[in-house]
């Protein structure tokens, strides 16, 4: 009975262990006070944005070039190796952004939160290439600090690699990812900071992906929302692409 009872326990565990969870469900979010800061038509209520590291190529003459097309904004350098930013007039304290993007896989590029017009900033990261990540946290132009990331693309934006990260491991493991993120599809990405020291959560499909709570100080308490595309290489035939961009102010 004994030795039967554990071929049971172990048939039962080796089949428990043979079942992988699917990928995790989004949250449910409360939109009610979010307010649409791109018109779908026009770019009225942005500027682009030439004074960043990433528009040395043009000798900070121009931000990369940056249109609407199909209720969408389009951005691609202007000439090989120059990019820029496009950022919104208007800037935000303490809030909550959320948008869909439809990138091609080689461009890099970045939701910016509190930015200046010289590209310092907290970047939501959309780094969608080989190498890269999306909705880690990276302090762009103030020393790279933080960079807190927990997974990697590997050998395009269908793969990832998962990496060591204890204080927010990675919600998707590297097996359900090509189910969860259809590259080629417009899908969501969303992004909170809030305090200063900021407190700033990414979410990518609804999905919780890091929560990092700074320790320092790094820029001031308002600032605005930029797009980037990033410098160096040839990337005018590539795009980035944006739609439905909504922020939501927070109250202290």
């Amino acid at each position: 009975m004994r030795s039967s009872a554990l071929i049971v326990a172990v048939a039962l565990t080796a089949s428990l262990a043979g079942v992988r969870a699917e990928p995790p469900k989004p949250e449910k979010f409360d939109d009610t006070g979010f307010v649409q800061i791109f018109d779908g038509k026009t770019l009225d209520g942005w500027k682009q944005s030439a004074k960043t590291g990433h528009s040395g190529k043009s000798k900070n003459k121009s931000a990369g070039k940056w249109v609407v097309e199909k209720g969408a904004i389009v951005g691609s350098q202007d000439e090989p190796g120059n990019g820029g930013i496009i950022i919104t007039e208007k800037e935000y304290g303490d809030f909550e952004v959320a948008l869909e993007m439809n990138n091609d896989d080689g461009p890099d590029s970045g939701l910016f939160l509190r930015s200046t017009d010289t590209g310092k900033c907290y970047q939501a990261m959309i780094d969608y290439h080989k190498g890269g990540n999306l909705m880690g946290i990276y302090g762009e132009g103030i020393g790279g600090k933080p960079h807190v990331r927990n997974f990697d693309f590997t050998t395009d934006v269908t793969k990832i690699a998962v990496k060591e990260y204890k204080e927010f491991p990675c919600p998707v493991t590297a097996e359900d990812w090509p189910k969860f993120w259809k590259h080629g599809e417009w899908n969501e990405v969303r992004a909170r900071i809030e305090g200063n020291p900021p407190k700033i959560t990414t979410w990518i499909k609804g999905v919780k992906f890091m929560e990092y709570q700074d320790t320092e100080k790094r820029l001031g308490d308002k600032g605005g929302i930029a797009l980037q595309v990033h410098g160096g290489g040839d990337y005018t035939k590539q795009f980035v692409r944006y739609r439905n961009i909504r922020v939501k102010e927070l109250k202290k």
